[in-house]
């Protein structure tokens, strides 16, 4: 009788921690008001590591331009390619090197673009099944565009299946 009572307990409290798990409000998963920034409210809102990431992000007048963003993280290591493919110009193709920080990416996109590579940092942010991105903006003083970093993530791109 007492071995039963200790695994009717030991199932109870068994029960009772695998329903107290973890139950992180979402309300700000695509970016509201309160952002959050680089940091997360704890390791279980971290992205699994060890895992590859894939995203679009669709936009202009009728979201003919697409980028797509496929990552691997390893650890800290983030690597992949990113390509951004409008409709009627030239495409910047190309891979992304960084590191991951909480859940935060601050990489470096080494493209080519009308047949001349390039290179620009870009700061991501993982949110649940979205990827928040940065702006760009113009620096009329080199003449390119770089990542806006006094902006909030912004640029929301979609969770979307990985193929080769």
């Amino acid at each position: 009788m007492a071995i039963k009572i200790k695994l009717c307990l030991l199932v109870a409290g068994m029960m009772a921690a695998s329903c107290s798990g973890n139950h992180s409000n979402n309300t700000d998963t695509l970016g509201t008001a309160g952002k959050k920034d680089t940091a997360l409210a704890n390791a279980a809102d971290a992205p699994v590591v060890n895992m590859q990431y894939c995203f679009y992000h669709t936009d202009g007048t009728a979201a003919q331009d697409t980028t797509t963003v496929n990552i691997l993280i390893n650890g800290d290591q983030v690597t992949g390619k990113m390509n951004w493919v409008p409709k009627e110009k030239d495409a910047r193709k190309g891979t992304i090197s960084g590191k991951l920080n909480g859940n935060a990416i601050k990489a470096l996109w080494t493209f080519s673009q009308e047949g001349s590579k390039d290179t620009m940092s870009v700061e991501f942010q993982l949110r649940g099944n979205a990827l928040a991105q940065k702006p760009y903006s113009y620096d009329a003083k080199t003449g390119r565009q770089q990542t806006n970093t006094k902006a909030d993530y912004s640029v929301i791109y979609n969770m979307k299946n990985c193929t080769n």
